[in-house]
């Protein structure tokens, strides 16, 4: 089948890779319907994170089983089911606390060694713990696929960030990152009832979608600027709730000089460069919690996929470009070159 590995830097291509089979009776073998390019996955098309030439990329994916292990019970072939993107066993005291990327029989799509979620197929361990089956008529509802592909990372990762920085009805919200987590923290911050919702961001295309989104302020500045601005928006107190959609330490000390006293921030930004932006002093001083981290989608999908296939939320506005299999390195330069925002892969 084809895949997509990384051989280099800036070096992605599509490659013939043996076909994923069971290799565990708690296997599944998915094939996939629709994938996507994550903005993390940029870190190691830079260079910035490290990886081993050949490893597979992607770890975002939809697709209908087509094999199961000898052991898998909830699931057949021909289910149409969303992957989160880490596999769990989902019996362990992690997974059964709602952490389930912290269980220790997990790991992650694209890790060195694993199957990518950029690819024809996929062979997903512990697959009835791991997979979320879907109402089989959705296979073929192409207008739903980006919202339920959205559910596999960019909007459960945006709503841990808001469950994290404990927004409620009446809060005021700042977003930091006009990225597509970022852009769905505003539809996540809505929905959990904030009042307003101030986003941290200067690309127009962008800015245009976190308004759709429900963002009630926009601020194109950075830095000092930007805090400024926060707190002239909010009469010199900053935001109850701030979610860090970024990751880098300018943008986490961004966050935490934006908290008002007692404030939170959610931070879900994958971390790059070190941890100079945690001003502790701040935080102890004005009593502002730091929560955050790897979200544990598999505990959020259930929760979210009833608003998704109501139309109370759509996420699919994040995606603005769609490429074939085939065209996936262009997809990595565009959002490299922020021509794109998020792209999503069609099979």
């Amino acid at each position: 089948m084809r895949a997509i590995v990384i051989r280099a830097p800036r070096d992605i291509r599509v490659e013939e890779v043996p076909d994923p089979v069971v290799r565990r009776p708690t296997d599944a073998v998915v094939r996939l319907v629709g994938s996507c390019v994550c903005g993390s996955d940029l870190w190691a098309y830079r260079g910035v994170a490290r990886t081993a030439p050949g490893q597979r990329m992607g770890h975002e994916f939809v697709g209908v089983v087509e094999e199961t292990g000898s052991e898998v019970a909830r699931l057949r072939p021909g289910d149409f089911v969303i992957a989160p993107f880490a596999w769990s066993d989902g019996v362990c005291e992690h997974c059964r606390e709602g952490l389930h990327t912290s269980c220790p029989q997990g790991g992650f799509w694209g890790d060195e060694g694993s199957d990518g979620g950029q690819g024809e197929a996929v062979r997903v361990p512990f697959a009835d713990a791991t997979l979320v089956p879907l109402p089989p008529e959705l296979a073929g509802e192409r207008k739903l696929l980006p919202g339920l592909l959205a559910l596999s990372d960019v909007l459960s990762t945006g709503h841990h960030a808001a469950v994290s920085a404990q927004v409620r009805p009446g809060a005021t919200v700042a977003v930091v990152g006009d990225g597509a987590v970022g852009l769905c923290g505003v539809l996540a911050a809505r929905r959990l009832g904030a009042e307003r919702v101030l986003l941290l961001g200067h690309h127009e295309q962008r800015v245009g979608v976190a308004r759709a989104f429900g963002a009630t302020d926009v601020i194109s500045v950075r830095g000092e600027a930007a805090v400024a601005a926060v707190r002239d928006l909010t009469g010199g107190r900053g935001a109850h709730a701030v979610l860090e959609a970024v990751g880098t330490a300018r943008s986490l000390g961004t966050a935490l000089a934006i908290a008002r006293d007692g404030g939170a921030v959610g931070c879900v930004g994958v971390p790059y460069g070190g941890n100079a932006g945690v001003d502790l002093r701040r935080m102890f001083d004005h009593n502002i919690a730091l929560r955050g981290g790897i979200a544990p989608v598999r505990a959020y999908i259930p929760e979210l996929l009833p608003d998704v296939l109501s139309g109370a939320l759509d996420p699919g506005p994040v995606f603005d470009r769609t490429v074939p299999l085939a065209e996936v390195p262009d997809g990595y330069q565009a959002m490299d070159d922020r021509s794109a925002l998020k792209v999503r892969i069609t099979f």
